[in-house]
């Protein structure tokens, strides 16, 4: 298995650009089925789950390339609606599918997704919402088979603002008849990037960002080359670990509007704040706040993308701090792999407790997520002497570089 090897102790300083949205690009990957022929998206994560969905679409029938510069998706061939069980497993936003196939096809068979364990995500809401435009859903213990003649546009309002059904209700509603309204969407700026593709693809879509979506149906969509937004979780991840380390970081290409909390958090805790077009810079003080306690919610609240690498951080500052995870009930995996680095955080239901004024140590660590690994390679850069993160394949499916990134900034950081 490979890890990370890290020597700690060093201060994070420079600037990193940031890659494209892991988060925006499969849905809109996925939106490429929605109009036969070639799209370029550029800006395109070169991560392991886009490199899985590609593979799927090529499996479905489509042809795909990706380069340095875009993704490049072929749709023009016969489209199957049947997705294989490996396919399926692969990651959760296969699930996006669920209505870009639907708009292309009226029917999809999808075994159960995958993607990381991270607690009970349920689709319920997805296949309510689904059900409601004139589409036969049927679960079985192997995952879903939808069908429609004509899916006819409705008005959901969903009691959850979940980002993969507010995705899946649009993907399923731009070419169906009659209008869609969405309330209680999505807010997040990845719907918001889909939202924009597929209106230059020739889409009608009203409201988003604001809670109330309206989907005006269109009768075909055309093809058209795309920047994908870059990745506000991967730029959120390099600014912790600037305030983590000491440091003083600036990040490329990121909106300030999209990590706002993140920064607002880092601000209660002493840190400099410096925006500048395209450009946000964190320095660290002298020594950390605890700030107050911090909840995870939907944007424009603190994601929960980045209340695991926020929790390393807090380690450091000077009091004690709380953590209170309201979207999943299973993110606290990272803690035990943090007491082997001489963290003391306790855990009580959705709330985690941690103790400031730690100094970590070097150990041997695993990492069972995305986020929580990525967290753990900040422990590495904030702790004394070495620590070797395992399981590098949860981090690269989210990080094209981090190795790299993080070596540009001063980090001693090796893949072995």
């Amino acid at each position: 298995m490979a890890s990370f090897q890290i020597c700690g102790g060093c201060c994070l300083d420079g600037e990193v650009s940031i890659q494209g949205s892991k988060n925006a690009a499969l849905p809109i990957l996925s939106a490429c089925l929605l109009a036969p022929g070639v799209t370029k998206l550029y800006n395109c994560p070169r991560i392991a789950d886009v490199y899985n969905m590609l593979k799927i679409l090529e499996n479905m029938g489509c042809r795909t390339s990706l380069g340095r510069e875009c993704a490049v998706i072929d749709t023009s061939s016969a489209i199957t609606g049947k997705i294989s069980q490996e396919d399926s497993r692969a990651m959760r936003s296969s699930l996006t599918l669920l209505g870009a196939l639907l708009g292309r096809l009226g029917r999809v068979s999808l075994p159960w997704p995958g993607g990381c364990s991270i607690g009970k995500r349920p689709v319920d809401l997805h296949l309510d919402a689904l059900a409601r435009m004139n589409i036969s859903v049927k679960t079985t213990e192997a995952g879903l088979e939808c069908q429609s003649a004509q899916i006819r546009g409705t008005h959901i309002k969903f009691p959850y603002p979940s980002v993969g059904a507010t995705e899946n209700v649009i993907l399923a509603s731009v070419l169906a008849q009659g209008t869609t309204v969405i309330e209680n969407a999505a807010k997040e700026p990845e719907v918001v990037d889909l939202c924009h593709f597929l209106n230059e693809m020739g889409a009608s879509i009203h409201g988003m960002g604001t809670g109330c979506i309206t989907v005006y149906p269109v009768k075909r969509l055309k093809n058209v080359s795309y920047r994908i937004m870059s990745d506000r979780i991967v730029a959120g991840t390099y600014l912790t670990a600037a305030a983590a380390t000491g440091g003083n970081v600036t990040v490329a290409g990121v909106r300030e509007r999209d990590i706002c909390s993140v920064l607002d958090v880092l601000a209660d805790m002493g840190c400099g704040i410096i925006v500048r077009p395209s450009r946000v810079q964190v320095i660290a003080p002298q020594a950390m706040l605890a700030p107050d306690t911090i909840h995870t919610r939907p944007f424009p609240g603190f994601p929960t993308d980045m209340q695991s690498q926020m929790m390393v951080c807090l380690t450091a500052a000077m009091g004690d701090s709380e953590i209170r995870e309201d979207i999943f009930e299973d993110r606290f995996k990272i803690v035990p792999q943090l007491k082997k680095m001489g963290a003391k955080i306790q855990i009580h239901k959705n709330k985690a407790f941690i103790q400031g004024r730690q100094t970590l140590c070097g150990a041997d660590v695993e990492a069972q997520d995305l986020r929580g690994g990525a967290a753990l390679v900040i422990a590495g850069l904030m702790a004394q002497g070495e620590t070797q993160v395992a399981g590098t394949s949860f981090i690269e499916r989210g990080y094209e570089d981090i190795c790299k990134d993080l070596g540009q900034l001063g980090a001693r950081i090796s893949r072995i």
